[in-house]
């Protein structure tokens, strides 16, 4: 592409790609020049420029511009390579219908539900924590919700490969790093919100400020807004929306609304009520905050054209959303949860439905808290455990260069009754929970989900994966006498 055809009175020079690394820099590419919170993108002029780089830029004065390059100044260079992402490749969230989660829990579940249910009337892909996926392709993800270049070029290809919808998770992170400024949504989503990120954010403040701009940004004159009315932020995400605002719950009278819930171990039941009529729903999904993202699933899909019985007939059998409350039965006498719950509130929530399903009997947890990460949660997930657990095992995640028994003490302050180890070998800690439980008992493998990974000292290194582990444990470890 001419860069002419990206900047306004730019020389009509052959753009070949863009980038924000200096180290990645192939001839021809732009080199934008990001901020950052460690290292300033400027230092790295040269070594962008040395890899090949034809355009520089830039947002600060430079003392020396070598020949051979053209050098762009501009106010913000993050806008700026926002706008580049979205016109070199041929602005691929136009061609697409656009859905944006956001909210602090149940971003990957709500987003997943859409992409099953839409791709049964046309091709849907999906970006976000557990990956990236459409049609036949999944890709692992590197963030929730990618830096603009990765973003735009992936929207690209999916519309290469005839995807008509995407469902994206989008991360405060994101939102606050201005990844999607250049995305013009259809739907935002709002799940809930409730304490996290703190580390990045600084206060939750901070925290709301940044979830909002999904709903400040939602300019489509059609868009819409899909609001959970349960909880706290409901009115304040109201009163800021741009665009229409549907909304959706279980306690309070609202567009669509669950009643009549009944919950079991392996489906649920419920009543919508929507337009004055009344919807019976029976799904896969359990658990009352999964009642909460197919609402939100389903006023989505619903208000972009769907028909509403036929996304109810979707519901009873939807795909298992891996790493998701994620159950595992090899005809073992006691039940498994897998579960990516990593905040206070979702710790919380999948404590309680373990309790609900193993009832009077020994509910084990095996988790952890990830290093480098909002260090002031940990004595909460020590306490929420020590309310609803017999046996709390504690063990590493995402330690990075903290010691996963000094992060395990911290999680410890919390706990005060509950009978409790430290086994750092995640895998040796889930053996333990399967040679404990009993008959009727219930484990839960808390944090990861499905990655296939752990952050230690010296970067990402390999690991099988909470649900492969558990799989062989139970194999090789359940109490036979159990």
């Amino acid at each position: 592409m001419r860069l002419s055809k990206l900047f306004k009175n730019a020389p009509t020079v052959n753009i070949t790609g863009l980038c924000s690394d200096s180290r990645k820099v192939k001839p021809g590419n732009i080199y934008f020049c990001l901020p950052g919170i460690t290292h300033d993108g400027h230092d790295f002029i040269n070594q962008a420029l040395e890899n090949g780089a034809k355009c520089i830029v830039h947002s600060k004065k430079l003392e020396e511009m070598k020949s051979g390059a053209v050098y762009i100044r501009v106010d913000d260079v993050i806008d700026a390579m926002n706008q580049c992402a979205r016109l070199f490749y041929s602005k691929p969230a136009d061609k697409m219908l656009m859905y944006g989660v956001t909210g602090t829990n149940g971003k990957s579940t709500i987003s997943n539900i859409i992409r099953n249910i839409r791709n049964t009337i046309e091709p849907c892909g999906y970006i976000g924590t557990i990956s990236i996926e459409y049609g036949n392709v999944k890709l692992a993800p590197d963030l929730t919700t990618p830096d603009p270049l990765v973003l735009h070029k992936t929207m690209s290809d999916m519309v290469q490969k005839g995807m008509k919808a995407c469902a994206l998770e989008v991360s405060s992170h994101g939102l606050a790093q201005h990844r999607v400024d250049a995305i013009k949504f259809d739907v935002a989503i709002f799940t809930n919100f409730t304490y996290d990120h703190l580390d990045f954010h600084g206060t939750l403040d901070n925290y709301f400020e940044a979830k909002s701009l999904l709903f400040k940004n939602l300019v489509k004159q059609d868009g819409v807004s899909i609001l959970n009315i349960d909880d706290e932020k409901y009115e304040d995400l109201r009163s800021i929306s741009k665009a229409k605002v549907i909304s959706y719950g279980i306690d309070r009278e609202c567009d669509y609304r669950a009643i009549n819930v009944v919950l079991d171990s392996h489906y649920s039941r419920f009543d919508l009520v929507y337009g004055g009529k009344t919807y019976k729903v029976k799904t896969n999904l359990v658990a009352t905050y999964n009642i909460y993202n197919l609402l939100a699933s389903i006023a989505a899909l619903h208000e972009t054209g769907m028909d509403l019985q036929e996304i109810i007939d979707q519901c009873e059998h939807l795909p298992q959303i891996d790493g998701r409350l994620e159950q595992i039965d090899l005809g073992q006498p006691y039940h498994v949860v897998v579960d990516f719950a990593h905040t206070p509130d979702g710790m919380e929530k999948i404590m309680q439905f373990g309790r609900q399903i193993c009832k009077d009997k020994k509910l084990i947890a095996v988790f952890g808290s990830a290093g480098k990460r909002d260090i002031a949660k940990r004595k909460v997930f020590g306490e929420i455990a020590d309310q609803y657990c017999d046996l709390i095992i504690l063990t590493e995640d995402d330690p990075r260069d903290e010691d996963p028994k000094e992060i395990a003490d911290q999680i410890k302050e919390g706990i005060k009754s509950t009978q409790n180890i430290f086994i750092e070998d995640r895998y040796e800690a889930i053996r333990q929970a399967v040679e404990n439980a009993n008959e009727g008992d219930a484990i839960l493998l808390l944090g990861k989900g499905d990655e296939s990974f752990i952050y230690r000292e010296n970067g990402r290194a390999p690991w099988i994966g909470d649900n492969v582990a558990v799989k062989e444990c139970i194999e090789k470890y359940t109490n036979q006498a159990a």
